[in-house]
């Protein structure tokens, strides 16, 4: 068995608009998924990394970030080209926090928050 980790978004609304999102904004495909509904669980895939999307519902322990007042975490993107993948993730609708730029710690990095509340670092080492 191949171990890894993988993180599972929690969607307020429509999983199929977080994948078009991220499609549009890392270039994410779907590798697995239920029927396409609004209660569908998808696999999505992007820069050879793996994460997925849920429905949100406190009913169902899973809230979105709206709903917990934010985020406690950040997802970190690694690519080749941060500032192409941040200016394309813009576009299709994050919200900067921070842009992209090259720190003492030794990365080139920057935040964002996507349109569903989920925070992003976007980058690569130096």
């Amino acid at each position: 068995m191949n171990h890894r980790f993988s993180a599972m978004l929690h969607i307020p609304g429509d999983v199929r608009e977080a994948i078009a999102f991220y499609g549009k904004a890392f270039g994410a495909t779907t590798g697995w998924s239920t029927p396409a509904s609004a209660e569908m669980v998808a696999q999505l895939l992007a820069h050879g990394a793996e994460f997925w999307v849920h429905p949100a519902g406190e009913a169902i322990g899973n809230p979105s970030p709206a709903q917990l007042g934010g985020t406690p975490v950040r997802l970190m993107l690694i690519v080749d080209d941060p500032d192409t993948v941040f200016d394309q993730a813009i576009a299709a609708g994050a919200t900067v926090r921070n842009p992209v730029e090259d720190h003492d710690y030794g990365w080139r990095d920057g935040s964002l928050v996507d349109p569903f509340g989920h925070r992003w670092e976007i980058g690569k080492p130096l």
